[in-house]
């Protein structure tokens, strides 16, 4: 089973319109002004999918500053899932500083039958990820509703990039420290996290965080996938980052990369749909 577990998709009326929305969000101006920047449709994805042969794929729009503009692009990936049964899975993106009406938004969207809440953008929305006033009702949200919690985390050293962002290793583990129990995903590759976690006490408070491989090529070479996967196979969770990246070409990466079968089949799904609590489905369907 493949599972792609960081794809992020938009509503065609955003798509068509995107100079409206650049004047709304800066955060989104700053990734998305680019006419070469890609934006998708749940329907692009799913084409996507069909031709790279990916099973599940977890969806997400983007993390707006503003609630409302959350809960309009949340309704898109709804009604996508349920277009798609199946073959898409969604997550909600929610503004943290919204408090209440954040926790409503994430209660709705798992009722509605999302699987998780993210991919949170804390330098996007404008917010301390290991702040526990702003982030403490979103957390305590997702783990009352037992699913995982994605934030997009960053490098502390090397080169820059657009999006980069500022939430680095240090950070991120200051906030799992804040949360014991609360199932955590950090995009792109946690920002180096993962080879802390050679320090038994960082390992030990990082027991429910799992590393994405969103974005990976523009980031580490192909390395990375042997020298985490080697070392934690059950914590590592395939991200492409669509439509940054072809789904097919990120996959062809990871088969490549000299990882054993077994090792291989848990990146690739086994991990995903263990923590999304989802079932092989047949290709196509």
């Amino acid at each position: 089973m493949i599972v792609d577990i960081h794809t992020h998709i938009f509503p065609p009326e955003i798509i068509a319109r995107r100079e409206r929305y650049l004047a709304r969000d800066a955060w989104f101006r700053h990734l998305y002004e680019g006419p070469k920047a890609r934006m998708a449709t749940a329907e692009d994805l799913i084409a996507e999918m069909d031709r790279s042969r990916v099973d599940l794929s977890v969806a997400f729009c983007f993390a707006w500053s503003d609630m409302g503009l959350c809960r309009e692009t949340n309704d898109y990936v709804l009604d996508a899932c349920r277009r798609y049964p199946g073959r898409l899975v969604g997550f909600a993106c929610v503004q943290p500083r919204a408090g209440r009406e954040a926790v409503r938004e994430v209660e709705r969207c798992v009722g509605e039958g999302m699987r998780g809440v993210g991919e949170l953008m804390p330098d996007g929305q404008g917010f301390d990820l290991d702040d526990p006033q702003v982030m403490g009702p979103v957390a305590r949200a997702a783990m009352e509703a037992g699913v995982p919690l994605m934030v997009h985390t960053s490098e502390p050293v090397g080169h820059d990039y657009c999006g980069k962002g500022t939430v680095t290793p240090g950070t991120v583990y200051a906030f799992a420290r804040q949360f014991p129990g609360l199932t955590l995903i950090c995009s792109h590759w946690g920002g180096g996290l993962p080879f802390y976690e050679l320090m038994p006490e960082v390992r030990e408070a990082l027991a429910d965080t799992y590393y994405d491989t969103a974005a990976s090529p523009y980031l580490y070479d192909d390395r990375i996938f042997t020298w985490v996967g080697g070392a934690m196979p059950q914590k590592v969770l395939l991200g492409t980052d669509y439509p940054l990246l072809p789904q097919g070409r990120f996959l062809e990466r990871v088969r490549k990369s000299g990882l054993p079968p077994e090792v291989q089949a848990l990146i690739l799904g086994e991990n995903a749909a263990r923590l999304l609590k989802v079932q092989r489905v047949a290709q196509g369907q």
